[in-house]
């Protein structure tokens, strides 16, 4: 299904409340790349992506919506820190492994798929090797073995944790060479060596799930895999790079300054489109999505080099959220706060709820403290849920029947009667 701009919108507004302009940057640019699809080709190579940089405080929902974006187009998609790149010549990361990262994420992507692909042919053949398994494993433990009665329990799920012995393909232990680009030295000679193989003990849940991938990679073209994976990072790829005003020098001597204008520069060619050598082929970065985010609290988009800040034309700024922002964050996101920690604690048997102005009060709570202190957003809320139920995640056992907590106002007010009037919450903070 491709996406209408409004439509995308829509989606991401179910996990992020609020930064409709933000919302709208990345759905005009995902929509644009259906549109340069349908192009001829010649037309098509010379559209490219038009990056985006956002720029708003912590906690407000930039990560998010990349996030969600992708995995809305199930687009190859990674996020990387800025601050973890150094300059060619430094020890660190190269800016290239990035692309890397991003292919090999393309890589498993497009290998899931196929081998769902072949799974109704796969399952039968894995299921005969684990009745054998049992068989075998229940023998030399001297049980008395009825093999249609195993085949019986298996189909029905009865034997997933039981323990067995497996023969399953020993995995080679990769080996990254520290510093410049990253050679994985544990692959360099896949397919040249025998495979190893190794009698292991595990469940049968485990073994099913490495009996699946072994036969399953059988079937695959590996080839095939890798050209398709190469063709999706290429023209769907999606590289969120976070704090990229961390890498922005400020003009002094400082020593923490070292490299940081030279990774701008190291960054700048993977952005304008250049040829990136993988292990499974070279790949082309011309397509690529860049959405970059940053708080810029001390520095601005404009002391970037001017190149660079030309391969991010469109900018949107993110709000700080407001005390309305937290009540819906609370009570309207698919993923809410709430929802998660009823969740969690139904598991013990306490059934959770919360009342109307027990939400209002929460949220005025973390938007008092964002205000008074350092201002991290919707993380606020966790550390505020983390102290309000406290008590009754510690107490709770499971060794009871359900029982029904009610949170109101006046249990929210009586948990934070203890603490500093000023909401202070700074140990809670990781």
């Amino acid at each position: 299904m491709q996406f209408t701009p409004k439509q995308i919108v829509n989606e991401l507004d179910k996990y992020i409340i609020g930064q409709s302009k933000a919302k709208r940057a990345v759905a005009i640019a995902l929509r644009n790349r259906y549109r340069r699809s349908k192009l001829s080709k010649e037309l098509r190579d010379e559209i490219t992506p038009k990056n985006i940089i956002m720029r708003g405080p912590t906690g407000v929902g930039k990560t998010e919506i990349a996030r969600r974006l992708a995995k809305l187009v199930k687009a190859p998609f990674i996020k990387v820190e800025a601050t973890k790149y150094t300059e060619v010549g430094y020890v660190g990361r190269d800016v290239e492994s990035m692309v890397r990262d991003l292919v090999e994420m393309s890589v498993r992507m497009v290998k899931d798929e196929k081998q769902h692909e072949v799974e109704s042919k796969v399952a039968p053949i894995v299921d005969g090797k684990l009745v054998d398994a049992i068989c075998q494993t229940r023998q030399a433990e001297n049980v008395v073995v009825e093999k249609e009665q195993i085949k019986e329990q298996l189909a029905k799920g009865l034997l997933e944790e039981e323990l067995i012995n497996i023969n399953v393909a020993e995995q080679p232990k990769p080996i990254v060479a520290i510093g410049g680009p990253e050679i994985n030295l544990g692959s360099m000679f896949d397919g040249l060596l025998p495979q190893r193989r190794k009698n292991k003990k595990m469940s049968v849940a485990r073994a099913r799930e490495i009996l699946m991938n072994e036969e399953s990679d059988k079937l695959i073209d590996m080839d095939n895999i890798s050209s398709e994976a190469i063709r999706r990072a290429e023209e769907e790829g999606i590289i969120f790079i976070d704090e990229i005003d961390k890498i922005i020098g400020i003009s002094n001597n400082n020593s923490q300054d070292v490299s940081r204008e030279g990774v701008q520069r190291d960054i700048l060619p993977i952005v304008e489109g250049c040829t990136v050598s993988t292990k499974y082929g070279n790949i082309k970065t011309d397509f690529i999505l860049f959405i970059a985010s940053g708080a810029f609290h001390v520095s601005k988009i404009e002391d970037m080099i001017p190149e660079l800040q030309g391969r991010f034309p469109i900018r949107v700024d993110l709000d700080s959220l407001t005390q309305k922002d937290f009540k819906q964050i609370l009570s309207q996101t698919k993923n809410a706060v709430t929802l998660q920690y009823t969740s969690l604690l139904e598991v013990d048997n306490i059934k959770l709820s919360f009342t109307d102005d027990a939400l209002d009060e929460i949220a005025s709570i973390a938007f008092q403290e964002n205000e008074t202190s350092e201002n991290i957003g919707a993380r606020r809320l966790h550390t505020v849920m983390e102290l309000l139920l406290e008590d009754i995640s510690f107490n709770a056992s499971g060794n009871h029947p359900m029982l029904e907590v009610v949170i109101d106002k006046a249990y929210v007010q009586k948990a934070f009667k203890e603490t500093k009037r000023k909401f202070d919450l700074k140990k809670y903070v990781l």
